[in-house]
C-alpha cells in the first residue's frame, strides 16, 4: 500500500530512525561523489501554491541525484487554476508520476489530494504542519548528539506550522519541547494534546527566559508567515521581547545550539550576531533538507535504501 507523509507522525519511531540513517548515508555518498541512483526512471510531481527556495531546490536536486526527475507545477499553469477539482487532478497525476509533493496554503488541500492519489503524497508545507523541515532538523541534531531523548528544545515565537511539527516530534524522539509564545499566538491545543497522548513531553509558557533555561537547542522562525501579512503590525508588537539575541542565548545551556528554518528576518526574531555565531547550525539544517528528503523519497517510492554490503 502507498504511504503518505502529511505529518511527521505518519511514520513511527523505527521509520524515523531508518530515514535519518539513510539520510546520513546519502549525505556521505554525495560528498564522496558516489553515484546513488536509487530512483532511476522515477518521477516526482511538485505543486507549489506558495513561494519556495529550500523546498523546491532540495526536492529537484534530490530527484536528480537519485536518478529521477522532478516536475515543477504552478497551479496557475494547471487546470487547477481554472477550477478543476483537486480529486480529479490527483487521480490523473498519480497515473503519470511515482510520488507527489505539495506546498499548499491549506492542509485540507493536501489531505484531499492524498485521499484521491494512488501514489505517495508529501506535505512540502501547509498552514498547520511542515514535516519535511523538522525531519531535516532531527537529522541535523542526530549528527551532533547520539541520543535525542535527553535534549530540551526551546521554541521562541509564533506557534506556527513548524512549531506544531516540533511538538508532534516529541512523541517520536523523546525530546522535551518548551514553547514560549504570546498567549494569542500559542500553538493549537490539538497538536499539544495529540503529542502528549502519544507520550510527548511538551510545556507551553509565555516567558522566553523560562523556556530557554537549561535548553540544549533554541529554535525560532519568522513572526509573519505567508498568509499572515495583514497582521504584520499587530504581530510585530506582540512578539517584542521574543528575539533570540546574545542575552537570551546566554540564559540557555552553555553549549546550546541555535536553529532557524529560514528565511530569517534578522533583527526581528533573531539577531545577526546569533545566526552568524559559533552556536548557530542554521546552514547545516538547511543543507540537510536535501539529504533528509532524498531518504524520504527513497523510503516512500522504493521502500528504503538497499542494505550495505
Amino acid at each position: 500500500m502507498k504511504k503518505d507523509f502529511l505529518s511527521l507522525i505518519d511514520i513511527d519511531k523505527h521509520e524515523l530512525e531508518s530515514i535519518v540513517a539513510d539520510a546520513m548515508r546519502l549525505k556521505q555518498l554525495k560528498s564522496a561523489g558516489t553515484t546513488h541512483e536509487y530512483l532511476k526512471g522515477k518521477s516526482l510531481g511538485m505543486i507549489f501554491e506558495k513561494a519556495s527556495t529550500r523546498t523546491r531546490v532540495s526536492f529537484e536536486v534530490g530527484m536528480t541525484d537519485l536518478g529521477g526527475h522532478a516536475l515543477f507545477l504552478n497551479p496557475q499553469d494547471l487546470q487547477l487554476g481554472r477550477g478543476e477539482e483537486i480529486r480529479d487532478t490527483a487521480r490523473v497525476l498519480a497515473r503519470y508520476v511515482d510520488a507527489m509533493m505539495i506546498r499548499a496554503y491549506k492542509h485540507a488541500t493536501i489531505e484531499e489530494f492524498a485521499h484521491y492519489s494512488s501514489v505517495p503524497v508529501i506535505n512540502g508545507l501547509s498552514n498547520t504542519l511542515h514535516p519535511c523541515q523538522v525531519l531535516a532538523d532531527i537529522m541535523t541534531l542526530s549528527e551532533r548528539f547520539h541520543d535525542l531523548s535527553d535534549l530540551r528544545l526551546a521554541w521562541i515565537g509564533d506557534g506556527n506550522n513548524v512549531c506544531n511539527t516540533w511538538i508532534l516530534s516529541s512523541a517520536l524522539t523523546g525530546m522535551e519541547v518548551v514553547v514560549a509564545s504570546p498567549p494569542r499566538y500559542r500553538p493549537k491545543d490539538t497538536f499539544v494534546n495529540q503529542a502528549q497522548a502519544a507520550g510527548g513531553r511538551i510545556r507551553i509558557v509565555t516567558d522566553p527566559g523560562e523556556a530557554v533555561r537549561d535548553a540544549d537547542v533554541l529554535y525560532t522562525d519568522i513572526w509573519v508567515s505567508m498568509g499572515d501579512e495583514q497582521e504584520h503590525a499587530e504581530r510585530m508588537q506582540a512578539f517584542k521581547g521574543y528575539t533570540i539575541d546574545s542575552h537570551l542565548l546566554a540564559r540557555a545551556s552553555p553549549d546550546a545550539l541555535v536553529m532557524h528554518c529560514l528565511p530569517a528576518h534578522r533583527g526581528e526574531e533573531i539577531t545577526d550576531d546569533v545566526i552568524e555565531g559559533p552556536q548557530s547550525i542554521v546552514w547545516d539544517q538547511a543543507e540537510n533538507r536535501l539529504h533528509a528528503q532524498k531518504a524520504l523519497l527513497v523510503h516512500l517510492i522504493a521502500g528504503g535504501m538497499p542494505s550495505e554490503e
